[in-house]
């Protein structure tokens, strides 16, 4: 046996132990068959077609960013390399609401910061601006008042307690303080009494307390063993309480143009945000809100004219609205919004896009239940010749062959334009091979689905998967005040995907921003122009070619910047 395999490898080619070594033509067959199964396999990548374009000022930078993050993933990214400089445990890819404050100081964050990212295609218009910012304005905004279903006497009372904004000019000052127990529930406190009156720390308590009854704090997106729905009855306390200061006329007016200026200043151009108009909207000054959708977009039209006519908003390609009723109402309740939905797309056709359903996928009702409802919606559209495509969420679940996780098989055969999230889309390969075949690109939102508990941490993202089988998609930020990254940007999902990925580097971020302008509705196009034009991309005609090609030049201009600022070493 053994002179078998002497002579089979010839001893001049064995190692002392009798392994060929590196030069064996044994050996050197096998590496180029892996090398050979690995380039066949990148082929496949939905990225491989920009990563075979770039230019070479674009390689060069992609080379030097991929140097900054190894050299990170030692200097920042590794307690045991500086214990001193990091008590707690850090490593690459951790969970995001505690790598935060660490990842902002890096040179790797400074690059994402720059980098320009076309379109941002899946957003919930209410969790837009910072919280801060937010309640900073309730307290300065004149008969803005709060109340609550009970006193809140202590900390463990104003964690749970139901909390209500609204406006009113009638608020009397002469109340008992809420703070106390002879508070009676239900009373209006104007807001700047309630947070001056903020027991022992004023206004920057009570901003504090809201900011945290309001998003995911860091304790609770990694409480993984409480599950999803858990997380979700945060989220949605959160809206509830948001609403009334948000859509209160004169905040939303202020709140809309601080959100693009944020968008422009993150280097984003367009922007698709989710709104649900039947939210009550209160005209300034007026004691009852108003349940008429017409009056929110009417303020959301003057809005967006207003900030791209702005100086801050010169850059600005504009904003639309992806019309979204609630997935857990009831038919007829929804066939009215959806009414409402068709008959003010004929008032503002520029600024409706499409139409969603929202909520909490789980309990909700399932896309299969809503089918009939989806079909009138859709021969309604033709029969009125309006134009509102499907942007539909699906499969923002762990489940496999769950109801919501079959939510997929319904949007991709109502021909759904583009899918939100789709985080079950990758344990299911005739469907990505649908995807692939009908142009769908999934909206993917990864800082969102770890902070909900759908991944433990960006490492375990599905994304990844679906990029290697060919699926297109762009990232986006979904509800960003609520869930940690605090800005309308898209800057903290960019450094988290390029964080986490080993093999995303820079060029698999520009794909995906190229992406999201590929994928972008622009104007209204029927569904074969749709197809056709994200086919073609740069060669299409109308408005997304000339994005496209705009982004193009932005994308070559971050590069060269790239290698000028950062060339010359790491």
């Amino acid at each position: 046996m053994e002179g078998e395999s002497e002579k089979s490898f010839g001893n001049d080619l064995l190692s002392k132990e009798g392994v060929p070594n590196l030069t064996h033509p044994s050996y050197q067959k096998f590496v180029e068959a892996r090398n050979t199964l690995m380039s066949n396999e990148r082929l496949q990548r939905s990225d491989h077609e920009f990563r075979a374009a770039l230019s070479p000022t674009a390689i060069k930078a992609s080379s030097i960013i991929s140097n900054i993050r190894s050299e990170e993933l030692k200097s920042t990214w590794s307690t045991s390399a500086t214990p001193s400089l990091n008590p707690e445990e850090l490593f690459p890819g951790m969970m995001f609401n505690i790598a935060k404050p660490a990842l902002e100081s890096t040179k790797l964050w400074k690059i994402i910061q720059k980098m320009p990212k076309g379109a941002l295609l899946h957003c919930h218009l209410g969790a837009m601006v910072d919280l801060e910012w937010v309640f900073a304005q309730a307290i300065e905004t004149e008969g803005l008042c709060i109340s609550s279903d009970v006193p809140l006497t202590d900390d463990s009372v104003r964690d749970k307690a139901g909390i209500r904004y609204v406006y009113s000019g009638s608020a009397h000052l002469e109340q008992k303080s809420i703070w106390s127990a002879g508070y009676v529930p239900g009373s209006l406190i104007p807001t700047s009494v309630a947070a001056d009156s903020f027991p022992e720390t004023g206004r920057k308590g009570f901003i504090a307390w809201m900011k945290d009854r309001c998003s995911v704090t860091q304790t609770e997106s990694i409480q993984h063993h409480l599950g999803v729905d858990d997380v979700w009855r945060k989220l949605n306390s959160a809206f509830s309480i948001l609403t009334g200061v948000v859509y209160y006329e004169p905040i939303m007016r202020k709140f809309l143009q601080k959100f693009f200026t944020t968008l422009v200043a993150d280097e984003v151009r367009w922007v698709e945000f989710r709104s649900a108009p039947f939210t009550a909207f209160t005209v300034e000054k007026a004691e009852k809100a108003s349940d008429d959708p017409d009056v929110l977009l009417g303020v959301l039209n003057e809005e967006i004219e207003k900030f791209k006519s702005s100086d801050a908003g010169r850059g600005f390609w504009g904003a639309r609205m992806i019309w979204a009723s609630l997935r857990f109402w009831p038919t007829e309740k929804i066939i009215q919004d959806m009414s409402h939905c068709i008959r003010l797309k004929k008032l503002y056709p520029d600024l409706i896009s499409g139409y969603d359903l929202v909520g909490h996928e789980d309990p909700g009702r399932t896309l299969e239940s809503l089918t009939p409802e989806l079909l009138w919606f859709q021969e309604e559209c033709k029969t009125q010749a309006v134009n509102i495509p499907l942007f539909l969420h699906a499969g923002e679940t762990v489940g496999c062959g769950t109801p919501t996780d079959q939510n997929l098989y319904t949007a991709i055969l109502l021909r759904s334009r583009r899918l939100g999230h789709a985080f079950s889309l990758y344990k299911h390969p005739l469907l990505i091979d649908q995807c692939k075949k009908q142009n769908i690109l999934v909206e993917s939102c990864p800082i969102s689905n770890e902070v909900l508990r759908y991944s433990a941490s960006i490492m375990s993202h599905p994304l990844p998967a679906l990029i290697s089988r060919g699926v297109k998609a762009a990232l986006s930020n979904d509800d960003p005040a609520l869930l940690g990254q605090g800005t309308s940007g898209l800057s903290h999902d960019f450094w988290q995907a390029i964080q986490g990925w080993e093999d995303l580097g820079i060029e698999g971020l520009g794909s995906l921003a190229e992406n999201s302008i590929r994928w972008a509705a622009f104007e209204d196009e029927s569904e074969d122009e749709w197809n056709l034009g994200v086919e073609k991309g740069y060669e299409s005609a109308g408005v997304r070619a000339k994005r496209m090609e705009e982004w193009k030049v932005e994308w070559e201009s971050f590069c060269e910047w790239v290698v000028t600022e950062f060339g010359t070493g790491v």
